[in-house]
């Protein structure tokens, strides 16, 4: 389908659109010190005129110069808490109540957060036993996504393959365009669910210049990050490197707190946990996130496997760079940096990667 152009005033009536329609939207959000993930009753709840800075375990809001609604990376949450949320009753001895999965309309999903929706789907949907909670969700969402044109501290979206410009899975797609007092949004259709809600907004072709310009401005992004991963291929780097010294200097700066899987929007683990109350006459199933960090992650036989947190460090890198590749046939990293953000300490993912090519190197020219 051709491109369309809507101006930024649209932004309203497209959040209007999809409420009509019986989504709930959810965007991005200024709530104190951070840009978070809420549900939107206006595009006045949008960020407008906000952006961030990020290094290791540093995120701060900062004013830009101009009104962009999404001229910010990754914050703190991803849109898997809509799909496979953090906390889920799965019994009760009182019966379950059905309720209807509700119908999302994901405004603002980047392209590491799109390709992280997919490999969800791959682990949590694609299975021979599905999670039908995630499958239903999945199945109502409407998805607008937003190509980068200004990629963050921490991005490294581009050396994964996942972006700055968004892959399939998405209804709409924007690409953000300001030049002085002008402002509006390149328009892509990804499904007929897309071109149904374009019809209903205010919208004119795009010119071939327009769609040039926006195109160019994407590519570009992907030059200006500046992180990436080591060329090699990082499967068999991992397996190489199962001894490698890099894992107790890791862990001698870890402190296996479990921020790095909280905020990643691939990490997929859970645990069971069952309740009753005093009298012994109520009781419930729960199902939670929990991470590969905790000691007692891997408890079996009265005992945890990996103890060490040089070892959990070491299982948890090789399994979203190396492993996943045997199980669910890709990466389970997309390049958005959050790790790299929230962990206390500053770990770097990249860092880490190049330092494990580094000392594979030196060994091998002894």
């Amino acid at each position: 389908m051709s491109s369309a152009v809507i101006e930024a005033a649209a932004m309203g009536e497209l959040i209007t659109t999809l409420q009509q329609r019986g989504y709930r939207v959810v965007g991005p959000t200024r709530s104190e010190n951070a840009i978070v993930l809420a549900e939107l009753a206006s595009a006045d709840d949008l960020p407008r005129g906000w952006g961030v800075d990020t290094g290791p375990g540093h995120y701060r809001l900062r004013r830009r110069d101009d009104g962009a609604l999404f001229g910010h990376s990754a914050g703190p949450q991803s849109w898997k808490q809509f799909l496979h949320p953090p906390r889920q009753q799965l019994w009760s001895s009182e019966g379950m109540t059905s309720e209807e999965n509700p119908r999302y309309a994901f405004l603002g999903v980047r392209a590491c957060d799109l390709s992280a929706i997919a490999i969800l789907n791959g682990v949590l949907g694609a299975g021979s036993h599905p999670d039908q909670g995630f499958v239903g969700r999945l199945a109502r969402i409407f998805v607008v996504a937003v190509n980068c044109t200004e990629p963050g501290d921490l991005c490294f979206c581009a050396s994964m393959g996942t972006g700055p410009e968004v892959g399939p899975g998405y209804d709409l797609a924007l690409t953000e365009r300001i030049d002085g007092s002008q402002h509006s949004y390149l328009v892509d259709v990804g499904s007929d669910a897309g071109a149904d809600v374009l019809a209903a907004l205010p919208h004119r072709d795009a010119t071939p210049d327009e769609i040039d310009s926006a195109r160019g401005d994407v590519a570009d992004a992907a030059g200006k990050m500046r992180r990436q991963m080591p060329t090699a291929d990082l499967r068999e780097l991992l397996i190489d490197s199962r001894e490698s010294p890099q894992w107790d200097e890791v862990a001698s700066r870890c402190l296996t707190c479990g921020n790095c899987t909280m905020v990643c929007p691939t990490c997929f683990c859970t645990t069971v946990e069952d309740t009753t109350d005093l009298t012994g006459q109520h009781a419930e199933r729960w199902m939670q996130w929990a991470s590969c960090f905790e000691f007692d992650f891997t408890f079996i036989h009265e005992g945890s496997i990996r103890q060490s947190g040089a070892s959990r460090y070491r299982h948890w890198i090789t399994h979203k760079l190396g492993t996943w590749h045997d199980q669910f046939g890709s990466s389970g990293c997309v390049g958005c940096g959050r790790c790299i953000a929230w962990c206390p300490t500053g770990i770097d993912i990249t860092e880490e990667m190049h330092n494990l090519a580094a000392r594979q190197s030196d060994a091998g020219d002894d």
